[in-house]
């Protein structure tokens, strides 16, 4: 099997280079090649491609911004593989992930799959924090794959493999962002195709954003939920709600407060003191154990109000998705 690396990218040629080194050392025996879709960049990172040419197979284009759904699209027209991997450009590779994914797919073939992702030790504590409260089994973020039904996984972007078959049938991603990766998924479904976690191809997955960045990033995950819910109502899921809920009850909280009745505001407590106990004892910091509370915070509230007037606009109100939130949508 061939695969093509399918990798879009906009202003960060330094991501760029982290990224290719660590695909320069992978111990995958097979030839392979590296697809780099500049999106646009005002800094463009063509210098750092060429300076890997001599130790990997790659490929660079640029083309005018349309979006990463839409970039990596173009890839996947342009790359030679019979099977595409994406990957983000803030990721970094561990030395044995191509060789897992052949064996999975040996093993048990399906036509896309995803894989979670990790934090390295050289990440900040910001970095850290934030990666605890995407993957942790504490929050809704889910541990990217370990939280829900393998063999019914929702691929992320940033790390996920699809055929060329799927990738034909389904033409690829769609324009809106974020949501592209559960909308394609929820499209290959639909057209019959499966797909699956693949555990042991994990990514370390940067996240170069800061706490408004994640706020705003998180704000719109939310948003594009009750879009995708209309879209595909038989895919709707009740835990889809539940950090609209806990804004809610947060609130509800706090105003009881007024009449002496603090037993919710107490759970709440207890809930952020288990998070700084848990990611504490994971990350072996107390530093990043009280970020993660942060991050958790920032999480459940930007995702929660994100999605609480998103439903209101799309599900109440009837208002089409491209007018309510233009931004979450890139124009073809």
């Amino acid at each position: 099997m061939y695969f093509s690396l399918v990798i879009p990218v906009y202003n960060r040629p330094d991501e760029v280079d982290e990224l290719l080194e660590s695909l320069s050392k992978l111990d995958y025996k097979e030839d392979f090649e590296i697809v780099i879709v500049e999106d646009g960049s005002t800094i463009r990172c063509e210098d750092v491609v060429n300076q890997y040419k001599s130790k990997l197979t790659i490929s660079y284009y640029y083309k005018e911004n349309s979006g990463p759904g839409d970039s990596r699209n173009y890839g996947m027209k342009m790359a030679k593989g019979d099977y595409f991997i994406i990957f983000d450009s803030d990721c970094i590779i561990p030395v044995e992930y191509l060789t897992e994914v052949n064996k999975a797919l040996k093993a048990n073939y399906v036509d896309c799959f995803g894989g979670p992702d990790r934090a390295l030790d050289s990440f900040s504590n910001i970095q850290k924090a934030i990666n605890f409260a995407l993957t942790s089994f504490l929050t809704t973020g889910g541990i990217r794959g370990g939280s829900e039904k393998i063999d019914k996984f929702q691929p992320r972007s940033f790390n996920m493999g699809i055929s060329r078959k799927a990738f034909e049938a389904s033409n690829g991603f769609g324009n809106i962002h974020p949501g592209e990766d559960p909308d394609l998924s929820i499209r290959l479904w639909n057209l019959g195709f499966e797909t699956k976690l693949f555990s042991k191809a994990y990514v370390y997955h940067k996240r170069r954003i800061d706490w408004d960045k994640f706020s705003v990033q998180v704000n719109k995950f939310g948003k594009a939920r009750p879009i995708l819910n209309s879209w595909y109502p038989k895919h709707n899921k009740l835990t889809f709600f539940f950090p609209s809920a806990f804004v809610i009850g947060l609130a509800l909280s706090i105003a009881l407060l007024i009449f002496t009745y603090d037993f919710l505001a107490k759970l709440y407590c207890v809930y952020f003191f288990v998070i700084f106990l848990v990611s504490s004892y994971q990350n072996k910091s107390i530093k990043i154990g009280y970020l993660s509370v942060t991050a958790v915070w920032k999480q459940f509230l930007g995702y929660g109000l994100g999605f609480l007037e998103s439903y209101i606009k799309i599900i109440i109100l009837k208002q089409k998705p491209e007018e309510a939130f233009p931004y979450l949508f890139f124009k073809k």
